[in-house]
């Protein structure tokens, strides 16, 4: 038998152990599992006085009351907004983040903290060790050496690979205990777009009142999981008088699994209360077989049902637009209507329920946000955050273009059919 022969032969052998070996990994984790199927019938509308109460408790989400004092729906207003909570701190400054790149934003973002923390001010971060990746070493060093601690979230570690799976994926800055910013924009230039593209679409919203201390709590319950101290009498959880609270639902995507994710149970929970109209907003919008079962029912029960998406001109990963447009089939069958956003990337989740419930913050509809990673909503009935997010709404829509059956019906087979489905698997399993 030649050389070649025995290499080739090898080869195959090797091949067909390695599919072997992760399939059966695959069959060990319950990559094949039949899905859970979540459905519930008949629940409350917003307009019903037991209505968050029953929200909160479907989704484990916390129930605080609190003012939103700003909103901001563009990448500069953002930023700006942030330097200048950060300016303001005299005691405590803390802040999670997932998504950090090189440039100008985390340039300034660093000068900001390096200045409050050489003044004396407590700084802590909380920085995804995958989101920030791209960051060099001495750009942490630098602010290190000002006096700010840097904690890294779930680093890789060899004796547990598969756990590196998990993110966080919130946005959360949080101001001496006083005030919060909570939003869906990474610290990166990429949201500024470029000289052919707009600015990306995102929003933010800063929050006072009883809900910033149990925000600070959900802040430090990661900051000591990724190794940080905390020394609680000197840290701050305080709560300033508020003339106007609002009733505010806090929703932490803590530990999610296939058998119950908070984020998943919030979201399909608030579609099922929808009586006129439901506006969805997500950049990457991979919903499962139950959500899309929703959408459905609300369209075919007289409900309005909208959805706000990137194109795959301005999608920042294209792999998962396709995975999530072999998905808009029944969707479009059934008269829902999805709109890709023209100007640049569409990166705001946003849920607007008729005309009082509005829910914000870091969780996109796709399983990543459902089952994997560390999210961080909100939900109120709040008129003045429901109005701002309508009027982001409204301008997305009258800026986008909307999605044609026959377009759909006509897609590639290879691209959207074969690759959209493996990537679709795939993001259900990482």
């Amino acid at each position: 038998m030649s050389t070649l022969v025995l290499i080739l032969r090898s080869l195959l052998w090797f091949f067909l152990g390695s599919i072997g070996v992760i399939f059966v990994s695959l069959y060990i984790r319950g990559a094949f599992r039949a899905p859970v199927k979540y459905r519930v019938k008949n629940g409350p509308s917003p307009a019903e006085p037991r209505f968050s109460t029953v929200l909160a408790s479907l989704s484990t989400s916390l129930m605080a009351s609190g003012s939103i004092t700003q909103f901001w729906s563009e990448p500069e207003q953002i930023q700006t907004a942030r330097l200048a909570a950060i300016q303001t701190a005299q005691r405590t400054i803390h802040f999670e983040t997932f998504f950090m790149t090189p440039g100008r934003r985390a340039n300034d973002f660093a000068a900001a903290l390096a200045e409050r923390a050489s003044a004396g001010v407590q700084v802590h971060l909380v920085i995804d060790a995958y989101g920030a990746n791209t960051l060099p070493r001495r750009y942490w060093q630098r602010l290190q050496s000002a006096g700010v601690q840097v904690e890294f979230f779930n680093r890789f570690d060899w004796r547990a690979p598969s756990n590196f799976a998990g993110r966080t994926h919130r946005k959360l800055l949080l101001i001496d205990g006083r005030i919060g910013l909570i939003g869906g924009a990474g610290i990166s230039d990429h949201w500024d777009g470029d000289e052919q593209t707009a600015p990306w679409l995102d929003i933010e919203v800063g929050l006072e009142g009883e809900i910033v201390p149990i925000l600070e709590g959900m802040f430090v319950q990661h900051w000591t999981y990724s190794g940080g101290e905390v020394n609680l009498k000197a840290e701050t959880f305080r709560s300033d008088s508020n003339p106007k609270p609002a009733l505010i639902l806090v929703t932490p995507g803590n530990n999610p699994t296939y058998r119950f994710s908070p984020i998943r149970a919030l979201k399909e929970n608030t579609i099922v209360a929808a009586r006129q109209r439901i506006w969805l907003a997500s950049p990457y919008l991979i919903p499962d077989r139950n959500t899309r079962e929703l959408l459905i029912e609300a369209k075919q029960s007289g409900v309005e049902v909208r959805i706000l998406t990137s194109t795959l001109e301005n999608i920042d990963k294209k792999y998962v637009y396709y995975a999530a447009y072999e998905l808009y089939g029944d969707l479009l069958e059934n008269g829902i209507e999805i709109y890709e956003y023209l100007p640049n990337m569409t990166h705001a989740k946003m849920l607007l329920i008729d005309d009082q419930w509005v829910n914000i913050g870091s969780a996109n509809f796709d399983p990543r946000s459902f089952f994997h990673n560390e999210e961080l909503d909100i939900s109120t009935a709040d008129p003045r955050l429901q109005q701002a997010v309508e009027q982001v709404f409204a301008e997305a829509f009258a800026q986008s273009q909307r999605m044609g059956l026959k377009d759909w019906q006509q897609r590639s087979w290879w691209r959207h059919r074969l690759f959209g489905g493996v990537v679709r698997f795939i993001q259900w399993q990482l």
